[in-house]
């Protein structure tokens, strides 16, 4: 289960927003990093999103400290970072809140199950399943002879010593 994850925007906060409305959730101003704000649809899960300004990076702390936000100002606009989220929205809400704001915005086939790619701010893709969709991926994933007819058999996971 992920509970929650971090993600860098140009406008962390107006992206913050559009992720609450498709989440139909709240923004709050996420105070151990300023400028950051966090994303609660209060679900079942203790679900989350935290978006930081774009260049803010999460580092090792040193000895015992927590992680440390650093800032890099020399940053690529793209990564390879992605999450599928479930979401309370339709398509037709998803297609008309990317349209709005000139995301990118396409139905795509998994093989197994379907998903919106959903492209915040052109740069950070989020697959978007409704409800429907997020049946259909926990049918697929839940049953491991299925998974194995996509993605061949599973590797061994090597005995620690």
């Amino acid at each position: 289960m992920i509970h929650h994850l971090s993600i860098a925007a140009h406008n962390p906060l107006h992206v913050a927003q559009v992720l609450a409305e498709v989440w139909q959730g709240q923004v709050f101003t996420f105070l151990p990093h300023p400028g950051g704000y966090l994303v609660v649809p209060h679900d079942q899960y203790g679900s989350g999103i935290e978006v930081y300004p774009l260049g803010n990076q999460l580092a090792p702390g040193h000895a015992q400290e927590p992680a440390q936000l650093v800032h890099q100002p020399d940053i690529h606009d793209l990564v390879a970072t992605h999450a599928a989220i479930s979401v309370p929205a339709s398509e037709a809400q998803i297609r008309q809140i990317g349209e709005r704001e000139g995301w990118r915005v396409i139905l795509c086939d998994r093989t197994a199950f379907k998903v919106i790619e959903f492209w915040l701010e052109n740069r950070l893709m989020l697959e978007l399943l409704t409800p429907e969709m997020a049946a259909q991926y926990l049918e697929f994933t839940q049953q491991p002879q299925l998974v194995e007819q996509v993605f061949g058999a599973p590797i061994a996971i090597p005995c620690a010593v």
